[in-house]
């Protein structure tokens, strides 16, 4: 069951996360040859966002695109395609915008430190709609035909009845990755 989804500013709070034994998942590309899934209890929100907007920040990794200012507060946005081994967004996605799921931590004791009560922005290839699955039908073998990159962020896979293959990503490995620096005050530790 896949519901469609507008990638205009939105907020993802009102939604219900979970229906007897299924959680609700946020689909979309990531590059163009993979379709993925994070659970949408841990996005917050969806930007369409400026690329002028972003600002630079360096002697990052490549794939931190910079900041952004959400509402008076710092929000780091990565490139997930560049993260995971795909081309960067600017290669592939053409337009004056990026579309950018906002990730919240998890409150679970093993997340690092500088993770905790954070928020990273995520800027996606195209959002599609938002999934219901089943997390025991998540399949956690690894495949041959994935990205070496994609491994450390995923979670496994969830294969659809009409033989759709969709990567689940790990949104804790995801925040886990940003280099050690508060993630909302754009301090470095």
């Amino acid at each position: 069951m896949s519901e469609s989804l507008s990638t205009s500013n939105t907020s993802l709070a009102t939604i219900p996360t979970s229906m007897s034994g299924s959680e609700k998942f946020l689909r979309f590309h990531l590059g163009y040859h993979v379709t993925a899934l994070l659970p949408l209890q841990r996005s917050a929100e969806v930007l369409n966002i400026p690329r002028e907007q972003i600002l630079p920040i360096f002697f990052m990794p490549a794939w931190v695109m910079g900041v952004y200012n959400l509402r008076g507060e710092i929000l780091w946005i990565v490139d997930l395609g560049h993260l995971v081994g795909l081309a960067p967004c600017y290669e592939q996605i053409a337009s004056s915008s990026y579309t950018t799921i906002v990730l919240q931590s998890s409150s679970h004791t093993d997340v690092p430190v500088h993770t905790k009560n954070q928020t990273l922005g995520i800027i996606i290839g195209e959002l599609e709609a938002i999934e219901s699955c089943d997390p025991r039908q998540i399949q956690t073998s690894l495949l041959s035909s994935i990205p070496n990159g994609l491994h450390p962020f995923l979670q496994g896979y969830w294969l659809k009845s009409d033989n759709d293959r969709l990567a689940v990503l790990d949104a804790d490995a995801i925040m886990a990755a940003m280099p050690k620096q508060n993630l909302n005050e754009g301090e470095m530790a």
